[in-house]
């Protein structure tokens, strides 16, 4: 699981940040001890993703006190969808989050709310076309540098 968050989140992200940064914000995020936390933590959901027999990605959902953030008390938060390089664009991340709003009605949340980087134009552009709408936004610091994360949240119908 340590490998695969940092791996991943490397792959995103890589481009777009210095690697003193990188390496702080992978040493204090994506560590053992954080991660059996996360893993433990009620109301925290991971779901891995595999391709052709291969580990793809993952995603981490949470609901009530486990979101990260009070945007909505009966939501469900896509905390992180997060896919190996190779496996980028292949629309596995539209898959998920697919699957993680089935999970959001199965558990009975009225909406489905996420943060994404602000220059992350990809999926913008996926969280739109499905019906997402940007709702604000919050800092999202890796290592010393502060960023912008505008929060997207989908309202659904109960029935």
């Amino acid at each position: 699981m340590v490998a695969l968050s940092r791996e991943t989140f490397q792959a995103t992200f890589e481009d777009s940040n210095t690697e003193e940064n990188m390496q702080k914000f992978l040493d204090g995020h994506y560590n053992r001890d954080r991660l059996l936390r996360e893993l433990e933590t009620p109301g925290s959901f991971f779901y891995f993703v595999y391709e052709d027999g291969q580990l793809a990605g993952y995603m981490k959902l949470n609901v009530n006190t486990a979101q990260s953030e009070r945007v909505d008390d009966n939501g469900l938060e896509v905390e992180r969808i997060y896919l190996k390089k190779d496996f980028q664009g292949r629309g596995i991340g539209s898959q998920l989050l697919d699957y993680a709003e089935a999970q959001a009605r199965k558990w009975h949340k009225h909406a489905i709310w996420l943060g994404v980087w602000e220059h992350n134009e990809k999926a913008k552009d996926v969280y739109a076309h499905k019906g997402y709408q940007k709702i604000g936004q919050h800092e999202f610091v890796v290592g010393d540098d502060h960023q912008i994360d505008y929060l997207f949240k989908k309202n659904l119908l109960l029935g």
